[in-house]
C-alpha cells in the first residue's frame, strides 16, 4: 500500500472535525448545554457510556439527562435521597444504577468542595505551582490520581471500577482520554470545548480503541500487537510527528475512516 499517510489523515481531520458531525456523535451531548458544569457532568457521562452503537450512547445519555430534569449540575449537587429514585432501573451495558448512584455520590462531594470537575483530573489546578514535585501535569498522572480520587468514598463499590480506567491497569482509558479531548482540545472548528487550561492540547494521548487502532495498523504507523496504555502512548508519539501542538485532532482521522469509512 502506497499512501501519504499525512496527506490522508490531515485531510480527514479537515473533513471531520466538523460541527456538522456532532449529532451523530457522543459529544452531542454536552453540546446541548452552554454551562461549564453542565457540560462537564454531561461530557463525563456521554464518555463513560460511549462504547458500542453511537445512537444507543447518544440516546441512553440523554434518558440519564432527563431523568435529571435535563439540569445536570443542579440535580447532582441539589438532589435529596427521595429524587435518587428516579435513577433505580437505569442501565447502559453494563452500567448499572449501583454504578450511577456512586457517580451522584461522587459528583456531590465533588462540586461541594469545587467549583469545575478539572481539579479532579488536576488537583487544584496543580501544574500552577511550578515549585510542586508531585504536580499532575500530565495525562498519565492525571488519570491516576482521578481513578484514586473517585473511589475514596466510603462504600465505593467494586464494580465500578471497570467503568473508570487507569494507566495502572494497563488500559488504554480511551473513554476518558476522549472526555480529557472534549474538556481540553480547541480550535477554530468549535467541535472540542477547549474549557480546561492545566494541560494544553499538545498533551493530551489519543482515544484508542479497536477500530483506532485497526486503522492505525493498517496504516502502518502502528507497531505493538496488543492494544493498551503503551499502545495508546506509541500512536500519540507518532500523531506528534504530524503535528506536536495537537496530535489529538487526529482522533478525527483515524476513528472515522475506521467507523464511517471502513478503513482496511
Amino acid at each position: 500500500m502506497t499512501v501519504d499517510i499525512q496527506k490522508l489523515l490531515d485531510q480527514k481531520v479537515k473533513q471531520y472535525n466538523r460541527i456538522e458531525f456532532i449529532d451523530k456523535d457522543p459529544i452531542y451531548i454536552p453540546h446541548l448545554f452552554t454551562k461549564q458544569q453542565d457540560i462537564e457532568i454531561a461530557g463525563f457521562f456521554a464518555a463513560i457510556f460511549a462504547w458500542g452503537n453511537r445512537t444507543t450512547i447518544i440516546n441512553k445519555s440523554k434518558e440519564l439527562l432527563q431523568k435529571m430534569d435535563n439540569a445536570p449540575y443542579a440535580f447532582c449537587t441539589q438532589h435529596q435521597d427521595k429524587d435518587l429514585k428516579r435513577l433505580l432501573g437505569f442501565a447502559h451495558r453494563t452500567f448499572n444504577d449501583t454504578d450511577l448512584l456512586y457517580c451522584m455520590a461522587f459528583l456531590k462531594h465533588h462540586y461541594t468542595n469545587n467549583e469545575s470537575l478539572e481539579s479532579a483530573f488536576f488537583e487544584n489546578h496543580i501544574g500552577i505551582n511550578v515549585n510542586s514535585k508531585n504536580k499532575i501535569n500530565t495525562v498519565e498522572k492525571a488519570l491516576t490520581h482521578f481513578q484514586t480520587y473517585f473511589f475514596s468514598l466510603e462504600d465505593a463499590p467494586a464494580r465500578t471500577k471497570k467503568h473508570i480506567s487507569s494507566p495502572i491497569s494497563h488500559s488504554t482509558c480511551k473513554r476518558l482520554n476522549m472526555f480529557l479531548r472534549w474538556m481540553v482540545r480547541k480550535d477554530k472548528h468549535g467541535v472540542d470545548f477547549g474549557i480546561w487550561k492545566s494541560i494544553q492540547p499538545a498533551d493530551l494521548i489519543i482515544p484508542i480503541d479497536v477500530h483506532v487502532a485497526r486503522v492505525s495498523r493498517a496504516l502502518g504507523i502502528l507497531n505493538r500487537k496488543q492494544t493498551d496504555w503503551q499502545t495508546a502512548i506509541e500512536l500519540t508519539n507518532y500523531c506528534r510527528t504530524l503535528d506536536p501542538k495537537d496530535p489529538a485532532k487526529y482522533d478525527f482521522a483515524l476513528f472515522s475512516l475506521g467507523v464511517i469509512e471502513k478503513f482496511n
